[in-house]
């Protein structure tokens, strides 16, 4: 009966983030979750207070499955930290630039929508930013101390910049409709890590 419980509810998640990330979420109503999920409002309920905390629950979600996946990336011993560092950036540059809905970034679809109308949500967000800015740091971190990346670096400081700077370039992206706001992004975070094409082919 767990497993049946845990089943259903992750598939109404799994169903409303590839809506949400489609449309947004103040513009997708119940009904169309429900609708697309093919669960009746009964058992949203029975999982999911509201809508709120199903958009609480919805970002918990994406953060729990995207910080495993980052640390997949960020603690593999086998290359350098600044050659992990720049897979995730690829990785990064590859699904906001592809048509696939599933890889796109609930935190630039989501932060400005929801973190005026809902305090829980904003916490979501903001709670699962801080856990994957301390992954990067702490590969920042490591980075200076295996020598592929600077001792000037402040791993903070550097993952916060190059958090910021890809958070935009990805919402540029959506603007303009073309990769030149990620390949700009890709340029200077070599420049922000003080590395070059050629550093990265050694690593």
């Amino acid at each position: 009966m767990a497993t049946e419980h845990k089943d259903v509810r992750q598939h109404i998640l799994d169903t409303g983030k590839r809506v949400i990330v489609g449309k947004g979420f103040s513009a997708v109503g119940l009904s169309e979750i429900l609708g697309a999920a093919k669960v009746p409002k009964g058992s949203f309920y029975h999982y999911f207070k509201s809508k709120e905390s199903f958009g609480e629950a919805l970002l918990q979600d994406y953060f729990t499955d995207y910080n495993q996946r980052l640390q997949s990336v960020l603690t593999d011993r086998s290359r350098t930290a600044a050659a992990r560092l720049m897979t995730y950036w690829q990785c990064w540059q590859e699904t906001q630039e592809g048509d696939d809905l599933t890889g796109k970034c609930l935190v630039v679809k989501l932060s400005a929508e929801v973190s005026d109308l809902s305090e829980i949500m904003r916490e979501a967000l903001k709670h699962g930013t801080e856990n994957l800015l301390a992954q990067l740091s702490a590969c920042i971190a490591e980075g200076i101390q295996d020598g592929s990346l600077s001792a000037d670096l402040i791993p903070e400081h550097s993952a916060l910049a190059l958090y910021e700077l890809w958070l935009g370039a990805t919402l540029l992206t959506k603007l303009r409709r073309d990769s030149s706001a990620l390949d700009q992004a890709m340029l200077t975070t070599l420049r922000l890590l003080q590395l070059s094409d050629a550093d990265m082919a050694s690593h």
